[in-house]
């Protein structure tokens, strides 16, 4: 098989960034490329066209190949759940749910292992190239037994392997140096090393990098910037941390605030935000004293609802949000959680039995069902202010939510296909209050944009014209390719993907 495998010396590397930029700059040399992840961890997912669950980062590294996103792109995806472990999905799939002991001791050597080879089976059958991203670090030796994400891989496909490290955390020498002494006879696979995050003058690096060759016999492929202009859609937890300053002057921005839950899943339908040039985005955890300062706050998505809408309640955010004047928006399992009560008879999303009263915020009451929604669909608005707007974007969720007052009406009329439309969402009339449903709702230019306009206007601004994200994500695409093409050795790549060195 023909490609390259990106592994680090850690978490949160710059893996995912340095498998998108391959991803774009293989494509563009003509390649048919597919970007593979054997496991991914994440609440961060992207749905498939055939409604099947794949990690995010390797949704958006399809994209920036140019390819359509498939379930064996990425086979196997761990979303962590409240107290059940993960939940474990196969091929886009839901295959069940199981403790992280079980899922080592039972799984990972039986139906993973056949996901991973299947999957690599299907690449190699429709793509001309693949770009592998490891998992964590390939040197957690307690882990390599029963792993499949990292050199494992990389033998069953037979590629060469890239190793990443995040020079910016300090100790990037000893971290390379160490990571290729645990490796064993694995160690013959890392064909080139990439510093990556450098911040300062590279020309100063220069004798780190010739140390690190001599020392290890390794190549340093390049020495990657910190990227502080280039925005690409988080894969996980770890990318939650970040918060966008706008390019506006202060007195003609919007501050948007994000609740921060526990269990937030698909995080990325908020990070759309960051392409609004009047908008600041940022976190609210239990330590804020007031939420005043917001003009407009989301409640995210969340794999396990009631258990962080108990965590609102035990930290004193609920009776903040139950406060709060301005705009709220809640997304999945924060539409759910803005609601009357939450209903749990059968212990689907936390224990049997389980009631829980909402925020109160939107007159619906939830019920959580066995069988979990996931799908690609369309919408038409069915509210006054958005009546027969289109939009696109997908659901992935457990429960069934009713409107229960008349003081409030749907948001959209959905449907996967011609027989499946149905009511989603609810707002009040000048949609202060509002939730939905439906992922990436906000990447649709138009809703946003007048969502954004009404909170504008009741600011005091002046409305703002429609920003064109898709066009903004290419360019990403394409500054990310471009940086790679000049710090990477590309030829040098290319020349161990062949296999000629």
């Amino acid at each position: 098989m023909q490609g390259i495998m990106i592994q680090g010396c850690s978490s949160d590397a710059g893996k995912s960034y340095i498998a998108t930029a391959l991803c774009r700059v293989l494509a563009d040399m003509g390649y048919d490329v597919s970007p593979f992840k054997s496991q991914n961890m994440a609440n961060n997912s992207y749905v498939t066209w055939d409604g099947g669950e794949i990690g995010r980062a390797q949704g958006v590294q399809a994209e920036a190949a140019r390819v359509r996103p498939e379930t064996y792109m990425n086979p196997i995806l761990l979303k962590p759940q409240q107290e059940s472990g993960s939940e474990v999905v196969l091929f886009g799939q839901v295959f069940k749910s199981m403790p992280g002991r079980d899922y080592h001791a039972n799984f990972t050597m039986n139906e993973g292992l056949q996901a991973m080879r299947r999957a690599l089976a299907l690449i190699e059958q429709k793509h001309d190239m693949i770009v592998i991203e490891g998992a964590g670090s390939p040197a957690e030796v307690n882990l390599n037994a029963k792993e499949i994400v990292n050199m494992r891989v990389a033998r069953e496909a037979d590629v060469p392997v890239l190793l990443v490290v995040d020079i910016n955390r300090g100790g990037s020498f000893a971290a390379i140096v160490g990571t290729l002494q645990l490796l064993g006879a694995d160690r013959e696979r890392v064909k080139g090393l990439i510093f990556n995050q450098f911040r300062g003058d590279l020309s100063l690096f220069a004798d780190g990098v010739r140390w690190i060759e001599e020392y290890t016999g390794i190549k340093v492929v390049g020495v990657m910037p910190y990227l502080g202009d280039v925005n690409i859609e988080g894969e996980d937890s770890l990318s939650i941390n970040f918060q966008h300053v706008a390019a506006a002057p202060p007195e003609q921005t919007l501050e948007l605030g994000i609740v921060r839950l526990p269990y937030i899943s698909n995080h990325t339908d908020m990070e759309i935000f960051q392409y609004e040039a009047d908008v600041n985005i940022r976190f609210i955890d239990e330590n804020l004293a007031n939420l005043d300062a917001f003009d407009a706050i989301i409640i995210p998505g969340t794999k396990s609802t009631i258990a962080d809408l108990q965590h609102l309640e035990s930290c004193g955010l609920a009776d903040k949000l139950r406060r709060y004047q301005g705009f709220i928006f809640g997304i999945c399992g924060g539409y759910q959680i803005m609601g009357q009560d939450l209903i749990d008879d059968d212990g689907v999303d936390f224990r049997p039995g389980s009631r829980q009263p909402g925020l109160g915020l939107l007159p619906v009451v939830t019920h959580f069902q066995g069988e979990k929604a996931v799908s690609q669909v369309t919408a038409r608005g069915s509210h006054p202010l958005l009546l027969d707007m289109p939009v696109d974007g997908y659901e992935i969720h457990l429960g069934r939510t009713e409107i229960v007052a008349a003081d409030v009406q749907p948001l959209w009329r959905l449907a996967a296909d011609a027989a499946s439309e149905h009511a989603d969402g609810a707002a009040t009339a000048d949609l202060r209050r509002a939730g939905s449903y439906l992922h990436n709702v906000f990447h649709n230019d138009n809703f946003r944009t007048l969502w954004l306009n009404e909170i504008r206007r009741a600011k005091g601004l002046a409305e703002r014209p429609l920003v064109d994200t898709q066009a903004q994500k290419e360019i990403q695409y394409e500054r990310l390719a471009a940086y790679a093409r000049k710090y990477l050795d590309i030829d040098y790549i290319m020349s161990i993907i062949k296999k000629e060195i």
